[in-house]
């Protein structure tokens, strides 16, 4: 039997979280969260899928940014709501470039940064070409969502950025759960066991 310590740890940095049928939580039923940390301290990830109230360019006015390019500079894109964990707080996934000052590569395609220069270049017209704005987080300490899979709360699938970046807000539960070869349709909200 092997030991505790040569067993390597789960790491699901980089995949999707899709919360399963079971899950009545009002803040992650129906959620799918992108991983961006995960080790055995615990886990960070963002909510994908839920909006909030407000579009990019009313965030830029609440925290005093001048749009300095054509005044869609954020298009009347959704903010996000990334999770119930530092809500007053910016969380940006967003596609390599520039640096930032408070900046975390996930994949070789998706970088987080939580500091507010990143905003000011979107506002500037000179922000990354893909990104998803998000205030809060979601977070687990350590063993929390390993336990939470073990009672079948959560699927997980490598993450697609495209589903990310491109896919409509809307679709992005389906479009995760397809990349397990699942339609969402035909889960059960129990786990059955034999």
């Amino acid at each position: 039997m092997a030991d505790a310590s040569t067993i390597p740890a789960l790491n699901l940095a980089n995949h999707f979280l899709i919360a399963m049928p079971s899950m009545l939580d009002p803040v992650f039923g129906g959620a799918v969260v992108y991983l961006c940390e995960h080790n055995a301290q615990g886990a960070l990830g963002v909510i994908i899928n839920k909006v909030t109230d407000m579009d990019l360019d009313t965030l830029f006015e609440r925290i005093e940014l001048e749009i300095d390019i054509a005044p869609q500079a954020g298009g009347g894109r959704p903010v996000l709501f990334g999770g119930p964990v530092q809500v007053e707080r910016g969380f940006v996934l967003h596609s390599p470039a520039g640096t930032y000052s408070s900046t975390m590569r996930v994949a070789d395609d998706v970088v987080l940064t939580t500091s507010k220069d990143i905003l000011e270049a979107a506002a500037a017209g000179k922000g990354p070409e893909k990104m998803l704005v998000s205030l809060g987080c979601a977070g687990w300490s350590a063993g929390q969502l390993e336990e939470e899979i073990a009672r079948n709360g959560w699927l997980t699938v490598p993450a697609d950025p495209g589903i990310v970046f491109d896919v409509p807000i809307d679709r992005r539960f389906a479009a995760a759960m397809k990349l397990l070869g699942i339609d969402p349709a035909m889960l059960a909200g129990v786990a059955g066991h034999a």
